[in-house]
């Protein structure tokens, strides 16, 4: 790179925020049909995407990379066509933009209306996620808004080549390919000199682990949307039906380990804990996970003949407020809801909580008193997704409370603005 790192991302978010312009006043259909085009590209892009992922999975699995890492890291045929989709069900959704969220006659006369407008430019700063560059630059171009795109070296080919048709697809429909644009340097000081674009930059997001995000919201100049880690628990309480409990652990546990709404926790209520506890170390056993324990379920694991270090192991105290991203689970037996709750309270990162119970009122209780993003019950917690939630590719999942919580998409980049309209008048 000829130019130094500080003037390279700064000369690339004033074009960025340059392109912004023409989104921000483009028609629904013109934003619509951008991001169709997009999805096309992806699926007609499919091979080189999948090369340019085997470079990256290549390197990371060189590198020792972890089997979570690896997994977000992976891009297949069908995680690429899943990309498409996701792009296609977001053009459908309605117009965020221009939404009237209020309207009034002031009592000078003057005619009041407040309409949501976008951001501005976006920048998104992300770990080994390739997938985001897609669902990022997507639900940016619906709301009008551009994005600089910052991807984790171990997806730099990855990212780099879906940035690319990305952008190329935005340019066939008229507008900027600057709107799309990807920091294409793997120089750590890259994302520093992000972060002191205040002015430029309208708003930052950090989708990645811990150290990203705390980095992002300790040292940005750029307001943060953050995004969190998922410490997810699921507390079986005493009415569960035990088949119904085993099967939302198994999914909610191992049916894909390295996301963030992949349980990490399991609780037991005393009063089932003889009963459920060798069910449900049997079943994790069996699906290769290793336990980190409390007393009664070390007992129990040792009754069933585990090996101690090699299937299960004494929890500690930060155990209990771990995200694996691995298979590995803590398992701890509480007196009741009650604790359960404060457990969950104390330890939880804001993510998705779930209760697995057969009394109602036992349920709504949990879902009142527990301080998440998503609470269920009687669900698994893989369901805290945008595509689930019905909002198309999402841009992150925010444990925060001011702006956006939960999986967020396109209204969370989204502001407003008031229009006014008057005859005249002037303030006496």
């Amino acid at each position: 790179m000829s130019v130094d790192i500080a003037t390279y991302v700064h000369d690339l978010a004033v074009a960025a925020k340059a392109a912004s312009a023409s989104l921000a006043t483009a028609s629904d259909e013109q934003r619509q049909e951008a991001v169709r085009a997009m999805a096309a590209a992806l699926r007609n892009g499919v091979d080189s995407i999948v090369a340019a992922n085997e470079l990256d999975m290549s390197a990371a699995r060189d590198a020792g990379t972890s089997a979570g890492l690896l997994d977000r890291l992976l891009l297949t045929p069908e995680r690429v066509e899943g990309m498409a989709a996701g792009l296609e069900k977001l053009a459908e959704l309605p117009d965020p933009v221009g939404r009237v969220l209020d309207h009034r006659i002031l009592a000078s006369g003057v005619d009041l209306t407040r309409v949501s407008v976008p951001l501005g430019l976006v920048a998104i700063v992300y770990e080994a996620r390739p997938n985001v560059t897609a669902d990022a630059a997507g639900i940016c171009i619906r709301t009008g808004n551009a994005c600089i795109l910052r991807g984790g070296s171990l997806a730099y080919h990855s990212c780099a080549m879906i940035a690319e048709l990305l952008a190329d697809a935005l340019e066939a429909k008229g507008f900027p390919r600057e709107a799309v644009s990807m920091i294409e340097s793997t120089d750590r000081e890259a994302t520093g000199e992000l972060m002191k674009l205040r002015g430029i930059v309208d708003v930052l997001i950090p989708r990645g682990g811990a150290g990203l995000i705390q980095r992002c919201v300790r040292e940005s100049l750029v307001p943060v949307i953050e995004t969190g880690t998922g410490n997810c628990h699921i507390y079986v309480h005493e009415s569960a039906d035990f088949d119904k409990a085993l099967n939302i652990i198994v999914n909610a546990k191992t049916q894909r380990v390295g996301v963030c709404n992949a349980a990490e926790s399991l609780l037991v209520d005393r009063a089932v804990a003889d009963a459920f506890l060798p069910a449900v170390v049997a079943v994790l056993h069996d699906h290769g996970v290793l336990i980190h324990g409390d007393e009664a379920t070390c007992a129990a694991c040792a009754d069933a003949g585990f090996v101690e270090g090699d299937d299960y192991v004494a929890a500690t105290e930060e155990d209990w407020g771990r995200e694996y991203l691995a298979l590995e689970m803590s398992v701890k037996v509480v007196a009741n809801e009650d604790e359960a709750i404060a457990h969950i309270n104390r330890y939880g990162t804001m993510h998705s909580e779930a209760i697995i119970s057969e009394d109602v009122d036992a349920c709504e209780r949990f879902l009142d008193a527990v301080d998440a993003s998503a609470v269920y019950a009687n669900a698994s917690t893989r369901f805290t997704d945008g595509g689930e939630f019905g909002l198309g590719a999402e841009i992150g999942i925010s444990t925060q409370k001011l702006h956006a919580r939960g999986p967020f998409a396109a209204e969370a980049l989204t502001t407003y603005k008031y229009k006014l309209r008057g005859t005249g008048q002037v303030r006496p």
